[in-house]
């Protein structure tokens, strides 16, 4: 099950059951079930609360996953600041929702077992990402 919840904020309008068709799809194709994966969408100051509260980071973000997945099962909460991802898809030259489902997918692939702590990790983690974003425009 995917829920797409918010805090403070609206949920973006082509956030919807194609999206969640596009995520189902992605955690397939790796050989993964969709278990209970909640989105919170939300402004900086809340990311940043629960970057202080729980990671103690005092640091605004993009985007926060909390795993609860089980061996091929994929579950978690993924915490999302819109308004970073609106900094982020200007500071990148990118366009809003490209830059949002990029984010939305970066925080699955993390809970699937990709890491972006090196450069060649980092690497993986984009290409990654770029596939899944190529399966999208099929959901749309």
């Amino acid at each position: 099950m995917i829920n797409f919840l918010s805090e403070d904020i609206s949920i973006p309008q082509n956030i919807n059951a194609n999206t969640k068709a596009w995520i189902q799809k992605v955690i397939e194709s790796h050989n993964k079930q969709v278990g209970t994966l909640s989105y919170v969408f939300c402004n900086d100051e809340y990311i940043l609360y629960v970057n202080k509260t729980y990671l103690q980071h005092d640091y605004y973000t993009d985007i926060i996953t909390f795993d609860e997945c089980t061996s091929s099962v994929i579950s978690g909460d993924l915490v999302i600041s819109l308004d970073t991802v609106q900094s982020n898809s200007i500071e990148f030259k990118q366009d809003f929702n490209k830059e949002l489902h990029r984010v939305i997918i970066h925080g699955i692939l993390h809970l699937i077992g990709f890491k972006d702590f090196t450069d060649s990790e980092k690497q993986i983690m984009r290409q990654q990402e770029d596939k899944a974003l190529s399966l999208l425009s099929t959901f749309h």
